[in-house]
């Protein structure tokens, strides 16, 4: 493809076409024409395998590819692969997944930058990140995460990493897909696309639903899985291609809703070794829905040859009501955690739980969490290219940002009656809580980026203005009549700076590495400082006897780490941020790609790529502090950071012609603290490793059809994932796929 018809595709359509430009990532990658900087304009911040290849700061691209290798629906099985990556499990699913970039505090998703086409995504980025929602990863093209000096650009989180997920493009011509599945425990999945383009016109449709009946079981025999539906719309409408200044308008609409019969209540340890598939009877009650809605609206201006303007104006909007068990009340109040932390002490409570005896009236407490999240603004980017023997690029961004969180929430009254749970206790909606946190925020940022021959340098500059407010009204005012209200500020104005290199001493090896600033915004608290860090990285790429990789080094000085009151964590949920002190995390990335069958290979023949990762991650606080958190605690000088495996190894191979493909995966998770601590970890305190392995299988029928399957942990491991929110939690048994698709 001509350079000239690839800058107009990317402008008309607002992606890069991966299939024509980069390859399975367990494959040999090719150098795709160098067209960086209209990549960087686009949705997309990477956009390809080269432009990964070339960055000063560590990065990873997940094509289109790859994400079709093994057909993930959870982003937690896509993200095992990708050095750095750290992640608990939650509902086997990823429903709300939990991820840590190097060392960063996973709960929820809360300390990195969510973006959805290079918009924040999370409900509230500022005033309540905590990641409730998480786009659906089966109608994703790809996903693309930046660690490093790449934090610069892409804030407000900027210490651990961010996470871009890439929509579906609108095609160059008439095109469009369906695909069909359904496995075990009555999973299915549903996606058909259609879209086209024109001289100045184009558009992408998308539906996608998935459901499963869910892998636990009640004793009642009720479905403990759930049932998600999201739609898709892209227009756009274009000057003509050879107008003396280009440009484009699209226009973006999504929406997606949710029911699923998800608890926080896990189980004791003892019943997990018996079953860890069951649930107690007294979360049968347990359930979420959610509506998630997005419009986005993106111009594109090209003044000049070397002046691109991207402005988009977005605004998403969450609701959402997570009923679930919340206390036992026998004689006192006891929270689930504290009961199945303590089985013994809370004898009754426990085996309250099982149903098996009726209770008496008012037993649980089963609360609604009922939140709606705003957060809308306008953000706009302009790149300057110039030089000549020095390229040169700089650019310019500026966001507007508003959001809030608006908790009006109350907790009724239930009896286990002949094994069901009955409502006994109607309350009445904001009794529980009720308030609303809220933030506006102005940030820009300036990057320069200076290419002379072999060596590139890029410094940047992010400014963050932010104010955070909250107004609580009061358990005793669910009219919001201001009888009882109070109100808090905090105001945070901060400067991040960071510098990358990048030097190539010849095609087959080059250094790269960076220094910037850490930072995550506070709560509304006032005197809540920010979390603040130092971030060094060090990396090669190289490509070597037919070995292509990547080897990093990185180590994130914490001056002040920021905890959270995360129900999702063991804590009441109040999302109150506190100072928990200073803390350092070490450690290394490796990625390594080889072919098997010495790469290039004739049409037809066949070719076995090999990808393997590992992560090392060393995560302690460096300061003592105390904490009412679970997790935290108690916290001493050289106390682990919990939830932090130190070591994670993925290895991927796949046997494949160009007929088809069978793939094999296998991932490694070290055993890590579910509580702050050192030495010996307590047996109750502790998430045992596992080793899970899928398998994944395509067929090319034709040019248009493909059929597939694939198998999800083939093993059958019975393996735990996690102990919060409350108890232990199991990963996903063996489950078997098994589809068609159809394209045209």
């Amino acid at each position: 493809m001509r350079r000239s018809s690839l800058y107009m595709s990317l402008l008309v359509c607002g992606f890069m076409n991966a299939q024509e430009q980069v390859q399975d990532s367990t494959q040999t990658t090719q150098k795709a024409p160098e067209v960086l900087d209209e990549v960087l304009l686009s949705s997309n911040i990477l956009g390809s395998k080269f432009e990964v290849r070339n960055r000063t700061g560590s990065a990873y691209y997940v094509s289109p590819q790859e994400l079709q290798q093994f057909g993930y629906t959870d982003v937690n099985k896509v993200l095992r692969a990708v050095p750095g990556v750290s992640i608990y499990e939650e509902d086997g699913f990823g429903l709300r997944p939990n991820i840590s970039l190097r060392g960063s505090s996973p709960e929820r998703s809360a300390k990195i930058t969510l973006m959805e086409d290079n918009v924040l995504i999370a409900p509230a980025p500022y005033s309540a990140p905590a990641a409730y929602y998480f786009p659906t990863v089966g109608r994703l093209e790809s996903i693309e995460v930046l660690k490093g000096s790449s934090q610069v650009q892409y804030g407000p989180f900027t210490t651990g990493g961010a996470i871009n997920m890439i929509s579906k493009k609108i095609p160059n011509e008439f095109s469009g897909n369906v695909r069909l599945n359904m496995g075990s425990y009555s999973s299915r999945n549903v996606e058909a696309t259609l879209g086209d383009s024109g001289e100045n016109f184009g558009f992408v449709t998308q539906f996608y639903n998935y459901s499963s009946d869910g892998f636990k079981s009640l004793g009642n025999g009720e479905n403990t899985g759930f049932d998600k539906t999201d739609v898709l719309g892209k227009l756009r409408w274009n000057t003509d291609k050879d107008a003396k200044v280009f440009q484009s308008l699209t226009l973006k609409l999504q929406y997606s809703e949710e029911d699923s019969n998800e608890t926080y209540l896990g189980l004791t340890d003892s019943d997990f070794e018996v079953d860890p598939y069951r649930r107690y009877a007294a979360s049968q009650a347990d359930n979420m829905v959610n509506e998630h809605t997005q419009y986005q609206l993106s111009h594109l201006i090209k003044p000049s040859s070397n002046i691109t303007v991207n402005t988009t104006a977005y605004f998403n909007k969450f609701k959402r009501n997570w009923y679930k068990l919340d206390d036992v009340i026998l004689t006192e109040r006891v929270s689930i955690s504290n009961v199945l932390g303590d089985p013994d002490t809370f004898a009754d409570e426990f085996n309250s739980l099982f149903g098996i005896n009726d209770t008496p009236d008012d037993a649980f407490g089963v609360k609604a969490n009922n939140r709606t999240y705003e957060s809308k603004g306008i953000q706009s980017r302009v790149n300057f290219r110039f030089g000549d023997s020095w390229m040169q690029n700089l650019e310019i961004g500026l966001r507007y940002h508003e959001d809030y969180e608006d908790r009006f929430q109350w907790k009724d009254l239930y009896a286990l009656q002949n094994g069901a749970m009955v409502r006994t206790t109607v309350a009445t909606p904001g009794t529980d809580a009720n308030r609303i946190s809220s933030a506006k925020a102005f940030a820009s940022h300036l990057l320069y980026k200076l290419t002379i021959d072999k060596f590139t340098v890029t410094p940047g500059l992010r400014y963050e203005n932010i104010n955070l407010m909250r107004e609580d009204f009061g358990k005793s005012d669910p009219g919001r009549t201001g009888t009882d209200l109070s109100e808090r500020e905090n105001q945070v104005d901060v400067f991040i700076p960071g510098i990358g290199l990048h030097y190539k001493f010849n095609n087959e090896v080059a250094l790269f590495g960076g220094v910037h600033k850490g930072f995550a915004p506070p709560g509304s608290t006032e005197g809540t400082d920010p979390e603040e860090s130092l971030n060094l990285e060090l990396g090669s790429r190289f490509s070597v006897l037919g070995i292509t990789g990547e080897l990093v080094g990185f180590y994130n000085d914490y001056s002040n780490l920021l905890g959270s009151d995360l129900a999702a964590s063991g804590g009441t949920g109040s999302l109150e941020q506190f100072n928990a002190g200073e803390a350092s995390v070490a450690g290394l990335e490796v990625l390594l790609n080889y072919d098997l069958l010495n790469g290039e290979t004739p049409k037809g023949k066949l070719s076995l790529p090999l990808t393997v990762s590992y992560t090392f991650t060393n995560a302690q606080f460096t300061s003592d502090f105390d904490s009412d958190d679970n997790i935290f605690g108690a916290v001493s000088d050289g106390d682990q950071i919990p939830y932090i495996a130190r070591n994670q190894f993925n290895v991927t191979a796949a046997l494949e012609n160009s007929v088809f493909n069978v793939s094999l995966s296998g991932r490694f998770t070290d055993d890590f603290r579910t509580e702050a601590g050192s030495g010996v970890i307590p047996d109750s305190e502790k998430i045992s490793s596992n080793f899970i392995m899928d398998l994944a299988g395509r067929y090319f029928y034709s040019e248009k059809v493909t059929l597939f399957a694939n198998v999800i942990n083939l093993l059958d491991t019975e393996y735990e994932v996690a102990r919060l929110p409350a108890g232990l939690r199991p990963g996903a048994p063996f489950m078997v796929n098994a589809g068609i698709n159809y394209t045209f």
